[in-house]
């Protein structure tokens, strides 16, 4: 996987081997973000659930809810807003799924810290660059 040259990448680029899954490093990243941040962003963090098989009409009925393809793994409330897509830690086993670049461009063109991760650690070292903005 190639990251896009206008969206910042977070992570070593050329980490190759063993690394947990993209589900595992999501849910090693908003525990972490949870117990350090329990009262604040713990509680607003949110993974839009995008994934998974449904029927046509399933589709469209979460579409009319709100279901946007492509929506980032974290996204987290603020000024700006932090929207990151969380990958695996070796970039080579991710690929970008349909609307993913799009939404990220999309969401830093309307403001927000849209950044790329590859890893948790990586999520997280993104998360650290977004609070500095706060302060």
């Amino acid at each position: 996987m190639k990251p896009h040259p206008q969206i910042p990448a977070f992570g070593n680029l050329d980490f190759r081997g063993y690394c947990p899954t993209e589900q595992v490093e999501q849910v090693t990243f908003f525990n972490r973000l949870r117990a350090q941040h329990p009262k604040t962003y713990g509680l607003i963090a949110i993974h839009p659930r995008n994934e998974g098989k449904r029927t046509h009409g399933q589709v469209r009925w979460q579409k009319a809810e709100g279901m946007v393809k492509g929506a980032s793994d974290i996204n987290i409330p603020g000024a700006p807003t932090f929207v990151c897509e969380l990958k695996r830690k070796d970039r080579t086993k991710s690929t970008w799924q349909k609307g993913q670049l799009e939404y990220l461009l999309a969401a830093q063109e309307a403001g927000a810290f849209a950044c790329l991760a590859f890893g948790a650690d990586a999520a997280w070292e993104a998360f650290e660059e977004w609070l500095s903005l706060h302060k």
